[in-house]
């Protein structure tokens, strides 16, 4: 990683987590409790091709708060070239005090942090705690068990980060901790329990036990043309897609004219039935970021977006041209 000689000691933390279990609510969080004095910088990767959680972590605080994306799979993928472009590009705009990095929830977190390791040697990083989120109530559900990339986040973390704990069962709580026993943790390991991705800021400043010497062979990872090469039209729109194979996503663009109808939008996004649903859309109510996971849909109001986009996650391909044609017809008439 090449990057600013005078940039140095910037304090980053991973914090990685499966599809839906909070990482987005959670960094929100830090963000608005960070301290006054400090730039901080988020860099966050989401495997569908459209970008929407940069724009569900609100407006850039000029001065204070980064944000950088990079969509479109695993960024730590054909040799980490998408993350290390991105890293560069964000610490030289931000020449941050902390720097918060989010996977993809399908991606590779070791690659991430391996990634870190030339910055961490050369003292531009301090790498510290990974954070990983998890919902207790996954531990049942054997797609979660037969993944890899589950028990890799797993393995990686520093702390784990039992989120959404309100809506645990009884045994929920202890089957993660026997699963994490069985993946080689201490019994006695500490194990927070939090609300709506309510994690402790102290927690950042744990020390990372990654080892950064460990060689990874970088993944490959083909992927369509991104937001940054073909910019949408100004009254149009535009889907893009990806697939790894076991999960398929499909994004759309909406350029800043096209106003969507809030009530008849809502319904739509209530009805589809998808591992994950996000977006962030004008209206003619104004701005509001919608996420949609365990088929719970929940909505936040925004200051400001430059276009309207959604993405959809599931293990099935749906008929994304049907989904098309009902975005479409929820738009505002006129």
């Amino acid at each position: 990683m090449q990057a600013k000689s005078d940039i140095q000691g910037v304090a980053v933390n991973v914090i990685t987590g499966f599809l839906g279990v909070g990482k987005t609510t959670a960094i929100r969080h830090l963000l608005e409790s960070k301290p006054r004095d400090e730039r901080w910088a988020v860099l966050v990767n989401e495997f569908g091709e459209v970008g929407v959680d940069g724009g569900l972590f609100g407006s850039e605080r000029d001065g204070e708060i980064f944000i950088r994306e990079v969509p479109g799979g695993c960024m730590c993928c054909t040799a980490g070239l998408p993350m290390q472009v991105a890293l560069n590009q964000l610490l030289a705009r931000a020449r941050p005090h902390r720097l918060l990095i989010e996977p993809t929830g399908l991606g590779h977190p070791r690659e991430v942090l391996a990634t870190l390791s030339e910055g961490v040697r050369t003292g531009v990083l301090k790498l510290g705690a990974t954070l990983t989120l998890v919902d207790a109530r996954c531990i049942e559900d054997e797609r979660y068990l037969r993944s890899d990339t589950f028990r890799e986040q797993l393995e990686v973390a520093d702390l784990v980060v039992a989120n959404k704990s309100d809506l645990y069962g009884p045994d929920d709580l202890e089957n993660l901790r026997r699963y994490l026993t069985f993946l080689g943790r201490e019994p006695n390991s500490v194990l927070p329990t939090v609300e709506q991705g309510r994690i402790q800021q102290d927690w950042l400043n744990a020390p990372s036990g990654f080892q950064l010497n460990r060689s990874h062979a970088p993944h490959q990872h083909h992927s369509s043309p991104t937001q940054d090469q073909e910019p949408v039209a100004v009254n149009g729109y535009r889907r893009l897609e990806n697939s790894n194979g076991t999960y398929h996503s499909c994004g759309w663009e909406f350029g800043p004219a096209r106003v969507f109808d809030y009530e008849r939008l809502f319904s739509l996004l209530i009805g589809v039935e998808a591992e994950r649903v996000k977006g962030v859309f004008i209206t003619e109510r104004g701005v509001f970021g919608f996420n949609k996971a365990d088929a719970v849909l929940s909505v936040l109001e925004l200051d400001d977006t430059l276009d309207s986009r959604v993405e959809v996650i599931d293990h099935e391909r749906h008929n994304w041209e049907e989904l098309e044609h009902a975005f479409l017809a929820v738009l505002c008439s006129g």
